[in-house]
């Protein structure tokens, strides 16, 4: 973020953010002096809360003479201001008795996962399952089996690969099969499934299929081929976001339930978080989840075995303790690859 302040305006903003996040009431300049035992004055203090309004990083409720954080200084916070604490031994504990489960198959350890983020935080916990779409494509390949039926091999780089027997409108010659895997698997290349998948519809919709038959059969083939896996996506603690109090208003709660009722809306928006690595932090407006709704999202991506990827995260309110909730997804993360690497 391209904000410079000074010494003593980073420690303001960190005092004010901070107490916001610990109350969720506006914050005042006396609270700030009297709890940080700073050594400047109530009226310096004050001075410093105006410039820092007038910079767009903090606002006043029309209801208080206090201060409240904005998105642009959640941002800073996270960006430049927040100590991370340390997991402590209880939580790394509870994290492992809780998701390495003896016997455990996969579905019940993430489900399990969710459950932890969600009570370890105090938020909203979420896991999508590992998927053949996060994985890079390699190569394609289209058999005839029968008239009308072809079998579509899709390969991914790790080596997965999967059989899907499609049910054409017209028959299709060797021939023109074996071109069109050509075509596609020079326009895939590179790319993941899921990113193929959206190539495939982008390139529908170019004059250039209009013109060229093949091109637009082998893309309404590989359409079927590349479709929407049936991935799981595990949420645990949605009442516990409500509890919070920024979330009392009626038409907010309903945003909120709005977002996350349709789990393959959801799964579709949260794809687009696998693509980065380490633990990444979307506040407000920032987040694919619900731009509008107040709510921050802090996730990490997972490795199986097989090198697939899933992802998990925690869903909070823009008022997030992030210093805690951050070494908490971090390390649930790298435990869980670890888990499914043994297995």
């Amino acid at each position: 973020m391209d904000v410079e302040l000074s010494p003593r305006s980073r420690q303001i903003l960190e005092a004010i953010v901070e107490d916001y996040i610990a109350t969720a009431e506006p914050v005042g300049s006396s609270a700030v002096a009297r709890r940080h035992a700073l050594t400047f004055s109530s009226a310096t203090v004050r001075n410093v809360m105006s410039n820092l309004e007038e910079m767009g990083l903090l606002t006043s409720p029309h209801t208080s003479a206090g201060r409240i954080p904005t998105e642009k200084a959640y941002r800073f916070y996270v960006d430049s201001l927040v100590t991370l604490r340390q997991v402590t031994r209880e939580e790394k504990r509870q994290i492992i008795s809780r998701c390495r489960q003896s016997g455990a198959g996969l579905s019940d350890i993430l489900k399990e996962t969710s459950r932890t983020l969600s009570s370890l935080s105090n938020y909203m916990g979420i896991v999508v399952a590992p998927s053949f779409i996060s994985n890079v494509f390699r190569h394609i390949e289209f058999l005839r089996l029968a008239p009308r039926r072809v079998l579509a091999i899709l390969v991914s780089s790790n080596g997965s690969v999967q059989n899907r027997l499609v049910e054409t409108e017209e028959d299709f010659p060797e021939e023109d099969l074996v071109r069109m895997g050509n075509y596609l698997n020079e326009l895939m290349q590179g790319l993941t499934i899921s990113q193929a998948r959206e190539r495939i519809l982008t390139e529908m919709a170019t004059e250039k299929v209009q013109y060229d038959r093949l091109i637009a059969r082998a893309l309404s083939l590989s359409q079927q081929t590349v479709a929407m896996e049936g991935d799981e996506i595990f949420v645990e603690g949605q009442a516990r976001i409500l509890d919070q109090p920024e979330f009392s208003d009626v038409r907010r709660m309903q945003e909120i339930f709005r977002a996350f009722e349709q789990k393959g809306h959801l799964l579709q928006l949260l794809s687009r978080c696998m693509t980065a690595e380490g633990v990444q932090i979307y506040i407000g407006s920032e987040t694919p989840v619900s731009r509008s709704a107040g709510v921050s999202l802090i996730t990490s991506r997972f490795v199986t075995s097989s090198n697939t990827v899933g992802l998990l995260g925690v869903i909070g309110p823009t008022r997030m303790g992030y210093s805690n909730v951050i070494p908490i997804v971090d390390y649930t993360a790298r435990l869980v690859s670890r888990i499914l690497n043994e297995t």
